[in-house]
């Protein structure tokens, strides 16, 4: 498959084929720019209505991450440590209030919502997860490796970082350099066979 827009190889294996999820990080760090640049690329990533529910907290300095370590599993706390950034990926259960600025063409977009707990969770939930994925790639396409990360207590991060319980969190991302010797290999995936069924 080719066709004139079609990433090289290079692009393919840098998103992809090479990338890897890190346990251990470089000493260099991230700068607020690059966190900039990060979020403005991943940001265009499509969702349903453009509801973009995703909200991040980008942790970058030890006070921070002291915040979020009584959270972890015990597995995570010394990378989340030392990577220079850690990611708080989050949707937010009121994203339909910006949807008069989103989704503009349809006023009365927001009242699709209103009064719908069970469609509210699951439209920001899904749509925050493709965020999540998103805030990946961008990562390393942007030159970045990442470490996202299950294993901690979904109420203390709720409760430090998003009291008012409108934003919940999803996964956490170590973000930075990955140092390449400490790589575990590479697992196993499931075959197109396995995985696909075509109709």
């Amino acid at each position: 498959m080719t066709t004139s827009n079609t990433l090289s190889v290079d692009a393919l294996d840098v998103l992809f084929r090479k990338a890897r999820t890190q346990n251990a990080w470089l000493d260099r760090p991230v700068t607020d720019d690059d966190v900039r640049a990060l979020y403005d690329l991943l940001k265009f990533g499509p969702t349903s209505m453009n509801t973009t529910p995703a909200r991040f907290v980008f942790l970058r300095t030890p006070e921070a991450k002291a915040r979020l370590l009584p959270a972890l599993a015990p597995g995570n706390v010394d990378k989340t440590r030392a990577a220079p950034v850690c990611a708080i990926v989050g949707y937010d259960r009121r994203f339909h209030d910006q949807l008069s600025t989103l989704f503009p063409h349809r006023p009365d977009a927001s009242a699709i919502f209103e009064g719908k707990p069970e469609l509210i969770e699951t439209t920001a939930f899904r749509n925050g997860s493709l965020q999540g994925a998103y805030l990946i790639i961008a990562a390393r396409a942007l030159g970045l490796d990442c470490g996202p990360m299950s294993g901690f207590d979904a109420k203390k991060v709720n409760d430090e970082f998003f009291p008012d319980g409108n934003v919940a969190v999803n996964f956490l991302c170590n973000l930075g350099y990955g140092d390449s010797e400490k790589v575990l290999d590479r697992l196993p995936r499931l075959s197109f066979e396995q995985a696909c069924t075509l109709l």
